[in-house]
C-alpha cells in the first residue's frame, strides 16, 4: 500500500492505495503520526483507492482517533467502498469515525465547523 500526503491550507490529507494490511499498517500509523505533529487541526484520510483493511489497519485508525481527540484534531474519512464501509459499520466504527462520501463533503464539514 502506498500513502501520499498532502497539506492544505484547512487539512493535512493522507490518500490510501492498495491493500491496508499489517506491514502497510506501520507506514499508515507512521503517515498519522507525521499529520499530528503537524499541528493542523482537520485530517483527512482518502479511502477511495483502499480495496482491503485487515485488523492491524483497523487498529492504527482506532488507536490513531484517541490521540486525535486529545490534540483536538478533527478526523475525517472520505471514499470508503462498500466493502471497506461494511467492515467498518459490523465493527462499529461508522460510530467513532466521521465518514463521508468524498473529498467536497469533509471540506464542508471542515468550512462548517469553522463558522
Amino acid at each position: 500500500m502506498q500513502v501520499l500526503t498532502t497539506t492544505q491550507d484547512d487539512f493535512y490529507l493522507l490518500t490510501l492505495e492498495g491493500d491496508l494490511d499489517a506491514v502497510s499498517a506501520i507506514n499508515l500509523d507512521d503517515a498519522i503520526e507525521s499529520a499530528l505533529k503537524s499541528q493542523n487541526k482537520h485530517l483527512l484520510i482518502d479511502c477511495i483507492n483502499l480495496n482491503y483493511i485487515s485488523s492491524p489497519g483497523i487498529g492504527v485508525f482506532t488507536s490513531r482517533l484517541e490521540d486525535c481527540e486529545k490534540l483536538k484534531i478533527k478526523l475525517i474519512t472520505f471514499g470508503l467502498s462498500t466493502k471497506v464501509l461494511k467492515v467498518f459499520q459490523i465493527l462499529g466504527l461508522d460510530k467513532l469515525l466521521t465518514i463521508v462520501p468524498t473529498l467536497t463533503d469533509a471540506q464542508k464539514l471542515i468550512a462548517n465547523a469553522e463558522h
